[in-house]
């Protein structure tokens, strides 16, 4: 039966294929006590659910196509080999018996004594396999439960029809799908510039986020259509509404083909107002993206990506070569990359820290200056890699000038450290702070004075000014890029940085929207720096746009308050 999901659209285009659920086992069940006179049918309760997933591989292993990867009958055998070891498919009965519990229980008891075991093991392949115990106790326990067993991920290269749907997905997890052509993905909570959003877009898919019962609702392997634009799913549709789509989606294709055009096009204004355009990355292989959009540098290398997916951490040696592999890709074109943000909703594997609000806890440089030895060598591999290329070092997410102060004394000691050391690096590498908390916004002056460049980051800027957590979809109606707050902020950080002669970017998700383009090029802004497949959008935009006619549009604005005349006037402005 068809029907059709509305949520909130993070990444524009049309996405056809078959949906893909994507489970987390969190392994949090219930435990109860069972009577002595039922222990014998919980036993059996148990053995049915071994059973039952026994059937489960057999139907996959005679699923397997001819010719298919010899991955998927792999990875089938090995997750069967995990079942049929006793210690899944008989120790928990024991437990069963001797500790009177539920099945549930036991099967966790038992994963979580198996999971310890594989967590000392020191070779790392051997290691990950807990994931494939984690996958095979999944299927376990919603056999208990009575619901669908768990359907394994595809092997790379077999995605490129596949839309994943999730309840929800870290910026860990997003970052991995770098390495797979998924169609699509769609999540059931997130917000518009929750951290995951913002690397969705980044991928170039459409994708959805605050779908609500999606991961519920959908069934594996159903057909499914994703309005990325719009925000809707559209699950089983019939022949018309696909049709329709299929049409849709090739016309958006072709509009991008036509902007692709745009590519060595320079950025200037009807009236000869030249705009730098610049490029998100998260890894040192998003250069090539960014120079095939036609950006011409690097605003913002989120560098705390080289911290996920691992457990251990990267070393000075290790973060050099990434930094030092994209400053010569970028061949002298700008390299600004940003500390480690990690924190929030972006933790590693070696020790998180918890908070009761993340967004507002250890984060950013707070976290790095906790951290002396792990941001000192941060340090010294971005400045052993300044001597490769263009490159400027961010500091993100500062609120006082101690903060400032004591960043710039550690970086002058890396400094005294390589020059002890005879280690060439580029001594006089530009020095810049994030905007992004509304402290640093009232008393900007002093940040001025200390710094050799400003970038404006809207995501936090706007969480922070409107007390609005951009990772919660029940109150995303109420983040607003255009509250009179947000731009006066805005008008007021761009005015005193052209003031005091500090260059200033924005980095956020508004840099990136081309409906805000004229606005802020209205307001003053001449350097924006966004993902890369924004960059030919935003380009039309400026290539169009007369600025010394959006000032008293985009003044206008500054002057209005209420949120329909705002819209009005930001439609006038963007038909000028």
């Amino acid at each position: 039966m068809s029907f059709t999901l509305h949520g909130i659209g993070v990444s524009g285009g049309i996405a056809i294929g078959r949906a893909h659920l994507v489970s987390h086992a969190t392994l949090e069940v219930n435990h109860y006590v069972i009577p002595p006179h039922q222990i014998a049918d919980e036993s059996l309760r148990f053995d049915g659910a071994i059973r039952a997933v026994r059937a489960e591989f057999d139907g996959l292993q005679n699923e397997i196509p001819a010719g298919a990867p010899a991955e998927f009958a792999a990875f089938v055998n090995l997750h069967r080999m995990i079942l049929d070891d006793s210690t899944l498919s008989v120790e928990p009965r024991r437990i069963i018996e001797t500790e009177q519990c539920n099945a549930e229980w036991a099967v966790k008891v038992q994963t979580d004594a198996l999971l310890a075991q594989f967590d000392a093991i020191e070779d790392s392949y051997l290691r990950e396999r807990r994931n494939d115990v984690i996958q095979v106790v999944e299927r376990i326990l919603k056999a208990l439960s009575g619901q669908p067993g768990y359907v394994p991920p595809p092997a790379i290269g077999a995605e490129q029809d596949l839309i994943l749907i999730a309840r929800d997905l870290s910026p860990a997890d997003v970052v991995q799908f770098k390495r797979h052509q998924f169609a699509s993905f769609i999540t059931d909570v997130g917000g518009t510039t929750s951290h995951t959003a913002v690397v969705a877009r980044s991928l170039d898919i459409p994708s959805i986020v605050a779908l609500h019962r999606a991961r519920e609702l959908v069934r594996e392997n159903e057909v499914v259509i994703v309005d990325g634009t719009h925000g809707v799913l559209i699950v089983d549709p019939d022949e018309r509404v696909l049709a329709e789509y299929q049409q849709r989606r090739l016309a958006f294709g072709a509009a991008r083909r036509k902007l692709s055009g745009l590519r060595d096009t320079r950025a200037v204004t009807r009236d000869g107002v030249a705009v730098a355009l610049h490029a998100n990355i998260e890894l040192p292989d998003d250069v090539a993206q960014t120079l095939a959009n036609g950006a011409t540098g690097i605003g913002l290398f989120r560098s705390e990506f080289l911290f996920l997916n691992r457990r251990d951490l990267p070393d000075e040696d290790e973060q050099f070569e990434a930094y030092r592999k994209a400053a010569e890709a970028m061949n002298g074109l700008p390299v600004t990359i940003r500390t480690y943000d990690l924190g929030a909703d972006k933790q590693t594997e070696d020790g998180a820290q918890h908070s009761v609000n993340p967004a507002l806890g250890l984060r950013a440089i707070r976290l790095c200056l906790t951290e002396p030895q792990r941001f000192m060598s941060q340090l010294r591999a971005l400045l052993r890699a300044s001597h490769y290329g263009n490159i400027s070092i961010l500091i993100p997410m500062l609120a006082s000038v101690s903060e400032i102060d004591q960043t710039l004394q550690m970086i002058a000691r890396a400094k005294a450290g390589l020059d002890d050391e005879g280690i060439a690096y580029n001594r006089a590498v530009k020095i810049g702070g994030m905007i992004e908390v509304p402290a640093a916004a009232l008393s900007l002056e002093v940040f001025l004075r200390k710094l050799d460049f400003i970038s404006i980051g809207t995501n936090d800027l706007i969480q922070y000014t409107l007390a609005i957590d951009r990772a919660d979809d029940a109150v995303s109606y109420l983040y607003d890029p255009l509250h009179p707050a947000i731009l006066g902020l805005l008008s007021s950080i761009i005015k005193r940085a052209d003031k005091a002669g500090v260059p200033v970017t924005m980095c956020g998700e508004m840099a990136g929207d081309v409906t805000l383009t004229r606005l802020l090029l209205g307001l003053g802004l001449r350097a924006f720096s966004m993902h890369a497949a924004h960059v030919p959008d935003v380009k039309q935009q400026v290539l169009e746009a007369d600025a010394s006619a959006l000032r008293p549009l985009a003044r206008s604005m500054l002057r209005t308050s209420d949120p329909l005349r705002l819209k009005v006037l930001l439609a006038k402005l963007n038909a000028a």
